[in-house]
């Protein structure tokens, strides 16, 4: 199925920055789609920005504006940049891939698919 390994997390005061890097197998690489999700205290699970093959992003309503998705073809990274941060972002944030979907397109607080998930990484985002 392939891996997938999260860096990049940390703590960052509200309105800064962080990017967020995801290194992915082969395997996982070859995923049609991917994308990251995140999970706050006391909360479920949920989308957080997707991306297709063809390069065409999708994102959730809370990050769109703030967030990029892109993909580093050569190295097999996912990426999340992540602007003007604020406290309700605080969460573990998942690199995910999934293998079959075709249609990279989100739902807010809606998780389909993306059955290969990385361990995660903790943001942080406080004053």
């Amino acid at each position: 199925q392939g891996q997938l390994e999260e860096s990049g997390g940390g703590s960052v005061q509200p309105g800064g920055s962080l990017r967020l890097s995801c290194l992915a197998s082969a395997d996982a690489y070859r995923s049609y789609c991917m994308g990251w999700f995140r999970q706050g205290p006391g909360k479920e699970l949920e989308p957080v920005a997707q991306i297709g093959g063809d390069g065409y992003a999708y994102y959730a309503s809370a990050v769109k504006g703030r967030f990029t998705i892109s993909k580093d073809n050569a190295k097999k990274l996912l990426l999340l940049q992540m602007d003007s941060l604020e406290p309700e972002d605080t969460a573990t944030y998942y690199c995910a891939a999934d293998s079959t979907l075709i249609d990279c397109s989100l739902v807010d607080g809606y998780v389909f698919g993306f059955d290969i998930r990385g361990q995660g990484t903790q943001v942080t985002v406080s004053s």
